[in-house]
């Protein structure tokens, strides 16, 4: 389904799994869990169907960005950080979720510290997943020529300095299949995925250049599960630590997956899902206390 949230603006919207439970002799509400796709370009296709497990625990919202996939399409001018971080809430809005849970992954992940940092008291908690708070060359060149020679760190940084379709095309076949391990490699993953290269280019030519997300993460005022994969080129696991000790006490967790890539979710299945669904259990075991004191009060 598309869904308004703004005039001529809709977003491509799939849901997973009910909001309200059968428990017992009551029915029981289900947080919800809206996730935030990477790219720019990309739309939220990675994300399945690796997440429908997490359906027993929440009710999962999909969505593809402004201007992504299935959404209308849409001036580039308009995929910015604070048009996409604002749309977050205005998709809630819209659909009357209130309190999400928001996972953001990689570019989805600037998203959604730019959507902290905009609207502080809007979700219930925040998943930062392989992500980063600057644009830093340094260190992804650094990482990808480590993990594919030079060939791998001149790829990367022709894309990140020139974008068009010809260092799209080297930095896919030198680069993109460092990000996940090769042996949990799903060679259909691409075919699934939709992508418009104009976005990708329009990003790294623009906003993308002087990024600088640390300071917004003062605004936090939630629980943030921030993961990142050991081997990760394009978001390195110090860029994970650093958005983490951003994050003011006692909201700031980090988890790191060894032998995990880009895509933790991929590459350690059994671990990514396991921090994810502790970090929600201990969320809503917050809230419940929370809701007991002020019953109590």
């Amino acid at each position: 389904m598309r869904i308004t949230v703004a005039p001529g603006r809709r977003l491509f919207v799939d849901v997973e799994g009910c909001g309200l439970a059968v428990d017992g002799p009551r029915m029981r509400e289900k947080p919800t869990l809206l996730l935030v796709h990477g790219g720019p370009g990309f739309d939220h296709s990675g994300f399945k169907p690796l997440f429908s497990p997490l359906a027993d625990l929440v009710q999962i919202v999909y969505f593809d960005q402004r201007g992504h996939g299935r959404s209308d399409a849409c001036p580039l001018a308009e995929v910015t950080l604070d048009v996409l971080a604002d749309d977050i809430a205005r998709l809630c809005d819209a659909l009357g979720v209130e309190n999400p849970i928001v996972l953001g992954h990689s570019f989805g992940g600037f998203v959604v510290q730019r959507y902290l940092a905009r609207h502080p008291g809007h979700p219930r908690a925040a998943v930062l997943s392989s992500t980063s708070h600057d644009d830093g060359l340094e260190r992804q060149l650094a990482r990808f020529e480590r993990l594919g020679g030079p060939e791998a760190r001149e790829a990367a940084h022709a894309l990140w300095t020139q974008p068009d379709p010809s260092s799209w095309e080297r930095y896919r076949r030198s680069c993109m299949p460092l990000y996940v391990n090769p042996a949990m490699r799903d060679s259909e993953a691409a075919a699934r995925a939709s992508f418009d290269q104009d976005i990708l280019f329009h990003w790294i030519s623009g906003e993308r250049r002087g990024m600088q997300l640390l300071p917004g993460l003062s605004c936090v005022r939630c629980p943030v599960m921030v993961m990142a994969g050991e081997r990760d080129p394009v978001c390195p696991m110090e860029d994970a630590r650093e958005i983490a000790e951003a994050i003011p006490a006692p909201w700031g967790r980090h988890v790191l997956l060894s032998g995990a890539g880009h895509s933790t979710w991929r590459d350690r299945p059994a671990a990514a899902m396991a921090a994810l669904r502790a970090f929600i259990a201990d969320v809503m075991e917050a809230a419940d206390d929370e809701e007991g004191a002020a019953d109590a009060g």
